[in-house]
């Protein structure tokens, strides 16, 4: 590793640091965020042929340019995804749309509610994705549970269950996505053969957790009345299936047309915020204009949006600068052989740099075989999609869903790290042990 590079990989260690002591320092993370990817840039920038020793001095910076836009292109394209997901889904609940899941998932006691949660997170994740079910739910939480204390473990259990949920389905996590459009796995095999290690990585932090939620609510902090909806209750229930009918379409539509997700997000929030002013054109002015999509888009939390900016684009240095392929390359190495190992350490390092740049770089380093554990639905692809999506959870900033829980519920990093990261890092574990079951035992045995 050259000096700049250490300098560089120095840089983001500092920044990583500087956001995981977010409520020491009271800085903002998205500051440090945003710092953190100019300074690792600018580095980069120092001595740009180092790592382009193929082009001409003269054409060097135009090259860093073109990786700048190339990533920010990719950065943009989730960055629209999440804020248009996050507008259909604060317009669906403003305009009185989740009244009915609330309703289904009322009790006074505080482990059904969990349980209930952690279910329901798990199976829409996969239908949905991780991301846009995390906001979903969220929500919804915000209806249900008043305390901020008992809403800070069900809201941890929401990002556990969204990435649980989404790594056995071929369209519930970018990184499942990435590796069904490679043809590495396919929906069959990953939905019969990751689902049970994604539940059991599920249930046993559900589990643990739900020994901190003892008892019941007190019935004026459960399920507070929602406020006056000038809307019928036909066009609540009709905002609903618009906009949560419309992300489940949002996968289809990229099949249909081949364009990228966030297009089909788009689609769907101007179909939404057509029919909310149609459904506003007969109301008073002064009663709804605060529903109304253009005021509720000024109340979405950039500062979750710049955080995110900022992380995607400082990983993507590490990946412009071929950090994180020759960590790949070192731990191929070092386990020669070993997918579970290998895999099972991947899992880990996506909860600290984004699984998109590690899933990608997995992908360009090994090669897909035509049979054993590299071949498409083999041993090394299948849990590479269940680690690279269960692992995520054991730190709040380790996958989309978590960034934009951490943001709408204001969870720490240090919170969840103490709290959090070692009961998921238990249902991971047993997760890949089961697999390993599956594939060395019980086949055997059927």
């Amino acid at each position: 590793m050259s000096t700049l590079t250490l300098c560089i990989v120095i840089a983001f260690c500092i920044g990583y640091l500087c956001i995981a002591l977010e409520s020491v320092t009271k800085v903002n993370k998205a500051a440090i965020a945003l710092l953190m990817c100019v300074v690792c840039w600018t580095l980069l920038m120092v001595d740009p042929a180092s790592y382009y020793p193929t082009i001409a001095a003269g054409e060097v910076a135009h090259r860093v340019a073109e990786a700048i836009e190339h990533h920010l292109g990719d950065a943009a394209g989730t960055l629209f995804f999440l804020m248009g997901a996050m507008t259909i889904v604060e317009i669906v609940d403003s305009n009185g749309g989740f009244n009915f899941v609330r309703d289904s998932l009322k009790t006074s006691s505080k482990r059904k509610l969990m349980w209930r949660m952690a279910f329901m997170t798990f199976f829409l994740s996969a239908i949905l994705d991780n991301l846009t079910t995390s906001i979903v739910m969220i929500m919804v939480l915000r209806k249900l549970v008043q305390e901020r204390e008992d809403r800070l473990w069900y809201a941890a259990l929401v990002v556990i269950a969204a990435n649980s949920g989404g790594a056995f389905s071929p369209i519930g996590d970018v990184t499942t996505i990435m590796l069904w459009i490679k043809g590495v796995i396919t929906t069959q095999g990953v939905l019969t053969e990751i689902f049970l290690p994604s539940l059991i990585s599920m249930i046993i932090p559900a589990a643990i957790i739900s020994t901190q939620l003892k008892g019941r609510f007190d019935k004026e902090q459960n399920l507070p009345k929602s406020g006056a909806s000038q809307f019928t209750k036909a066009q609540r229930t009709a905002i609903f299936w618009l906009g949560v009918g419309g992300l489940v379409f949002v996968p289809i539509f990229k099949t249909i047309t081949h364009l990228p997700p966030f297009m089909g997000i788009l689609l769907v929030l101007g179909i939404l915020w057509v029919t909310t002013e149609i459904f506003h054109h007969d109301t008073d002015e002064n009663d709804t204009m605060a529903k109304r999509v253009s005021d509720i888009m000024s109340k979405i939390d950039l500062s979750t949006i710049m955080f995110f900016l900022g992380i995607l684009m400082a990983v993507a240095v590490l990946s412009e600068v071929g950090v994180l392929t020759a960590m790949g390359q070192g731990l191929n190495e070092i386990f020669q052989g070993n997918h579970y190992l290998v895999t099972g350490i991947i899992g880990v390092l996506s909860s600290i740099v984004d699984n998109v740049p590690l899933v990608a770089g997995c992908m360009g380093m090994y090669p897909v075989e035509a049979a054993g554990d590299m071949a498409v639905d083999g041993v090394f692809w299948q849990l590479l999609a269940y680690c690279a999506g269960v692992g995520g959870s054991m730190l709040i900033i380790g996958s989309a869903a978590g960034v934009v829980v951490m943001g709408l519920e204001k969870i720490t990093f240090g919170w969840y790290m103490k709290k959090i990261s070692w009961i998921v890092f238990v249902g991971y574990l047993c997760g890949i042990i089961y697999y390993w079951c599956e594939k060395n035992v019980l086949e055997g045995l059927f």
